[in-house]
């Protein structure tokens, strides 16, 4: 990646890992309620109670934070969503493994799916493709199973449908109005329903 993320500072890996936590999540809040350009590495600091400089000690730059973040979000939204799917006995299971996995990860990174969303386009090009590369082969998870639960259905329409069903789920910045249970409930209940609905394209 063009701009990694630089070694952490401090006298101990827990520490610093700790600390570098800390930024990161206080840069999430900041960069999806003010975007990533109009947020500076001093108000980052502030946030966490640091000057804007010292940020430098874990980070190499802005960009490699928020290259951190998207492509961490990327590879972890891959890399459970294989483990969960692989670990279901047929692909009915698998695939409401699937929904339920990022039902749960939409529900708890509200902020970086604004970020996401906004500013991908602010990544260094070698960390976007990276971003983008790891988000097709998890797509291409759920283009898979969708074939296998319903072999009728063609890879383009799959792939549409699963589409779709990650803008039902990831627009938890705005829907999420609800207790988290409910709010869970509701929206697997809608992408398991949107799922279905994919087969019923095909259907004389």
């Amino acid at each position: 990646m063009s701009e990694s993320a630089g070694s952490a500072a401090g006298s101990g890996a827990v520490v610093a890992g700790s600390r570098r936590e800390e930024i990161l999540a206080a840069a999430a809040d900041l960069f999806a309620r003010h975007g990533f350009r109009g947020v500076s590495i001093y108000d980052i600091g502030a946030a966490v109670g640091i000057s804007g400089p010292a940020l430098y000690r874990h980070f190499r730059s802005k960009g490699a934070l928020l290259s951190e973040m998207l492509v961490s979000i990327s590879a972890t939204l891959l890399s459970e969503g294989c483990r969960r799917s692989e670990a279901a006995e047929d692909p009915t299971a698998a695939l409401a493994a699937l929904v339920d996995w990022h039902v749960e990860f939409a529900l708890d990174h509200l902020p970086l799916i604004t970020i996401q969303y906004r500013d991908l386009d602010s990544l260094a090009d070698a960390d976007r493709d990276e971003v983008r590369r790891l988000q097709r082969e998890y797509v291409e998870i759920w283009v898979r199973l969708i074939r296998e639960l319903y072999p009728e259905v063609e890879e383009p329409t799959a792939r549409s449908g699963a589409h779709a069903v990650f803008g039902l789920i990831n627009s938890t910045p705005h829907s999420a109005r609800l207790a988290r249970a409910d709010m869970e409930a509701l929206l697997r209940i809608m992408a398991l329903a949107a799922l279905a609905g994919v087969a019923t394209t095909v259907q004389g």
